[in-house]
């Protein structure tokens, strides 16, 4: 250990090693008595930033701990307990001194809790609506001394899981299942687990938390529909159609050379024929591509049920074409900004890259009043989409004919258009109106029993 020196001369004074150190200090006051000045209030000052900082770290704490019925009981002993000895009043000595009382009480309660490991394990972050969920906690005491009863809550969406904890003795494993339903479709948070300290009477509470959100996806409810049913077209190198092109696989007729043809293409048994040069002429071949449209807009639903329906019905021909290898696309109103919704217009694509990643989109859509309607969604889906053979449009009971007549003109003519209008009151139907195919939806369950007769 190196030696420390100090000299003092002329008011100087100085600290400092040997040569083996690298940085020194040296500091020079001008007189004595300013140097013994200048520590004093150093010192003073330190001690005033070392107790600002327990005063806010003390308010800190009793602004998170304190309940309204702790400020309660600490108001009557700053007030009854001097009014009380003023005036005489042995009523309000009493209040105080009971207050008093209760708040000395509460204390021991918040003590511990910090010595507990909380595990919080959600086995499944993905269930269908209508299903329970299983859960559990494991709460271990990792301290040598024994911990107090306490309480653990589980926020699961806007209502929380409240779990009791027994007195756990050192190294003690408390473990609890937790289950709760998955009422609705939709994208909920589980978590943070917090465990709580507090007294019987609620005047102090302490949290903390351990675990962190976990988002649980409730899938909509969908049903099985075979893979013959929904229109499908079954080529496995696409549909032909009516437009006449120079290459493909379609063979269509015969016609004269025309410069810029293809050697390869020329059909040499006619050319032997005529004695002039003859190519093939094919049909064009498009791929099946099926469009399946959400509405969103509130106005076009009558109930909550009726968009509930429609979205399960989405989720099951989605999840068939996927499943099949089918071109599909899910195209759904999206977010417009309030007071935008006459100047702007946009649709969005919901992602099918699986079945998982297409439910998945389907539990955040929501009915909005500011969503466009069916009418300028479905035109904007024939200006992004060219290759489309079969749209379903998935709305509620409020769809009228002319509405549905309307939305026929803004797709393309050669394209299929069905349209699933879902009514929970209503018996199952198909009809057939203005070049619409309308299946009237009673129960999810009535859509693979429709879909077959559509095929058929």
């Amino acid at each position: 250990m190196t030696p420390k020196t100090s000299n003092k001369l002329s008011g100087v004074e100085s600290t400092a090693t040997d040569s083996a150190v690298e940085s020194t200090t040296f500091t020079q006051y001008a007189s004595e008595n300013m140097g013994l000045f200048v520590g004093i209030v150093t010192r003073v000052t330190t001690g005033l930033l070392v107790a600002r900082k327990a005063i806010l770290k003390a308010a800190k704490w009793t602004y998170a701990s304190v309940t309204p019925i702790g400020w309660l009981c600490v108001a009557l002993v700053i007030a009854a307990i001097p009014l009380g000895l003023i005036l005489h009043w042995i009523e309000f000595t009493v209040a105080g001194g009971v207050a008093l009382l209760l708040l000395v009480i509460a204390v021991p309660f918040l003590l511990g809790g910090k010595s507990y490991s909380v595990d919080f394990s959600l086995p499944e972050d993905r269930v269908v609506a209508g299903s329970d969920v299983h859960a559990q906690i494991v709460v271990k005491n990792v301290s040598a001394r024994i911990e107090l009863p306490g309480q653990i809550d589980v926020p699961i969406g806007k209502s929380i899981k409240d779990i009791s904890v027994p007195l756990m003795l050192p190294g003690q494993v408390f473990t609890e299942d937790v289950q709760f339903p998955a009422l609705r479709r939709g994208v909920i948070e589980v978590g943070p687990v917090m465990t709580i300290r507090t007294d019987p009477i609620g005047a102090l509470r302490h949290e903390r938390e351990w675990a962190d959100v976990k988002e649980l996806y409730i899938h909509p409810l969908t049903v099985s529909v075979p893979s013959t049913s929904a229109g499908f077209i079954r080529d496995l190198e696409g549909n032909p159609t009516a437009n006449l092109v120079d290459s493909d696989i379609s063979f269509h007729a015969i016609r004269h050379y025309a410069p810029g043809d293809g050697q390869r293409h020329i059909h040499w048994k006619s050319t032997a024929k005529t004695g002039e040069l003859m190519v093939r002429q094919f049909e064009e071949s498009r791929r099946s591509r099926m469009a399946l449209i959400l509405a969103l807009n509130s106005s076009e639903f009558a109930t909550e049920e009726e968009f509930e329906t429609a979205v399960s019905a989405v989720g099951s021909l989605g999840v068939r074409a996927i499943r099949d290898g089918r071109d599909l696309s899910v195209i759904t109103s999206a977010e417009i900004a309030p007071g935008t919704k006459k100047v702007v217009r946009s649709i969005r694509s919901l992602s099918v890259l699986s079945s998982r990643s297409l439910l998945d989109e389907l539990c955040r859509v929501e009915a909005s009043d500011s969503a466009m309607d069916l009418n300028q969604v479905c035109a904007m889906t024939a200006q992004a989409l060219s290759d489309i053979s079969i749209v379903f449009i998935a709305c509620g009971s409020s769809m009228t004919p002319k509405q549905l007549q309307h939305i026929r003109l803004r797709l393309p003519q050669d394209v299929a258009v069905v349209a699933l209008l879902c009514d929970p009151g209503d018996e199952p139907r198909y009809r057939i109106f203005s070049g619409v195919s309308v299946l009237n939806i009673g129960i999810l369950d009535d859509l693979r029993a429709l879909l077959s007769r559509y095929n058929g």
